[in-house]
C-alpha cells in the first residue's frame, strides 16, 4: 500500500519544524542534515518541497532531541488553520463540521500529516483515528503527537472553542511525565491502545460553523484540487514524463522526444505507463492544464497569451480544454482562486 501521503508539499511545515528545532538549542545546520535543503529554501511562502525532506527533518529533531518526550506536541502546538492555505480556508468556509471533516479528509495530501486519517461514526461517538503503519518506527510517536494535536488546533479553531473529548488513546507507552499530553488535549490519554484516536460526542458533526461561506468554498475547493494535482505531477515514471513535458510548454515533446530522453523505447514507455494507470496522451493533458491554472493564479498574461503559450492556436480551443478540465471559463476561474491568494508554483 503507497504511503498516505503525497511525494510533495508546502515547505510551511518544513519552516515551523525547523524553527521548532533552532526554539530548542539546535543548529540551522543539524536541523536541516540530509534533507537537501538550505537556508534559502526556507526563505520562500510557495515553496514545496519533497516528502522525504521533511522525515528526515523529523528524524533529525527526534535524534537530536531524545530526552523531549512531548516534542511532537510542540510542533503540533505550531498548525493553525491559517498554515495550510486553502485546505484551511475550505473547512473554515464549511457550512458545518460534518462538512468540514469531508472535505478535509477528501484533501488530506495539503495536510501536513503523516498518519492516514479516517473520521468514524459508532453510535453517539465519532472517532478521528490516525493510523501510524506506514511510518518508520523511531518517527511515530513524533508525527501522531504532532498530527493528533494539529487536528485538535484546527477543530477548536473551526469552533471558536474548545472540543471536549470523549476518549483520547495513543499506541505509544506511558512516558514518564503525562502532564504535557493532559495539558495538550485537557485530559490523560490512554497509552498502549490498539488506535490512536479523538473521540467526541457524534452530535457535534452537525453544529453549524460560524464563518460558513458557500461561494469561498467552491473557490477554495477548486484551488484544493489544482494543488493536489501538483503534488502529483511528480510521482513514478509518470512524474518524470511529466517533468520533462513541463520543460517545453508551448512545443510538447511527442512520445518519441520523452522516450528517448528516458532512454526507454516508446514501446516500452507506453507499458510502463499503462501499468501506472495512465498513457502519454493524458499526460500531454494533464501538463497543460496544471500550466494554463498556474499562468492564470500568476495574473499579468491575457487568455490570449496562455493560450498561445500552452501550444492552442486559438483562445476557443483553449476555452473548451479548459471547460473540459474544471467545469467552468478560464476567466472564472482566473476570479475565484484570485479572490484570496496565489496557489504555490509548479
Amino acid at each position: 500500500m503507497p504511503p498516505p501521503w503525497p511525494a510533495r508539499r508546502s515547505i510551511i511545515s518544513v519552516q515551523l519544524l525547523t524553527q521548532l528545532g533552532l526554539d530548542l538549542g539546535l543548529s540551522l545546520d543539524r536541523c536541516l542534515h540530509g534533507t537537501g535543503l538550505t537556508p534559502v529554501h526556507l526563505t520562500g511562502l510557495n515553496g514545496e518541497v519533497e516528502a522525504a525532506c521533511e522525515l528526515q527533518l523529523i528524524a533529525n529533531l527526534v535524534e537530536a532531541l531524545p530526552r523531549v518526550g512531548d516534542l511532537g506536541l510542540q510542533a503540533g502546538r505550531r498548525y493553525h488553520l491559517t498554515t495550510y492555505g486553502a485546505w484551511g480556508y475550505a473547512i473554515l468556509s464549511s457550512a458545518n463540521v460534518r462538512q468540514a471533516a469531508e472535505l478535509g479528509l477528501r484533501y488530506h495530501g495539503l495536510t501536513y500529516a503523516f498518519t492516514r486519517i479516517s473520521l468514524n461514526v459508532e453510535g453517539a461517538v465519532a472517532s478521528l483515528c490516525f493510523d501510524d503503519q506506514a511510518l518508520q518506527p523511531a518517527l511515530q510517536d513524533f508525527i501522531v503527537q504532532r498530527d493528533m494535536l494539529a487536528a485538535l488546533v484546527v477543530v477548536r479553531e473551526l469552533l471558536c472553542s474548545r472540543l471536549p473529548l470523549l476518549a483520547l488513546e495513543l499506541r505509544q507507552a506511558a512516558p514518564a511525565d503525562v502532564s504535557p499530553f493532559i495539558a495538550a488535549f485537557g485530559q490523560a490519554p490512554r497509552f498502549g491502545a490498539a488506535h490512536n484516536r479523538l473521540g467526541f460526542s457524534a452530535d457535534l458533526l452537525d453544529n453549524p460553523l460560524p464563518r460558513a461561506n458557500p461561494q469561498l468554498v467552491q473557490a477554495c475547493e477548486l484551488q484544493c484540487q489544482a494543488l493536489l494535482a501538483r503534488h502529483q505531477l511528480h510521482q513514478g515514471l509518470a512524474g518524470r514524463v511529466r517533468q520533462l513535458l513541463l520543460q517545453s510548454p508551448g512545443q510538447l515533446a511527442d512520445m518519441e522526444q520523452v522516450a528517448s530522453q528516458l532512454h526507454l523505447s516508446s514501446r516500452t514507455l507506453r507499458r510502463r505507463l499503462l501499468d501506472e494507470g495512465t498513457h502519454f496522451r493524458g499526460l500531454q493533458d494533464e501538463v497543460r492544464q496544471a500550466l494554463a491554472e498556474e499562468l492564470l493564479a500568476a495574473g499579468g498574461l491575457s487568455l490570449e497569451e496562455i493560450a498561445e503559450r500552452l501550444g492552442y492556436g486559438e483562445l476557443s480551443n483553449f476555452i473548451h480544454a479548459f471547460k473540459r478540465w474544471k467545469g467552468t471559463t478560464p476567466g472564472r476561474y482566473q476570479r475565484a482562486t484570485t479572490a484570496f491568494g496565489q496557489p504555490p508554483a509548479i
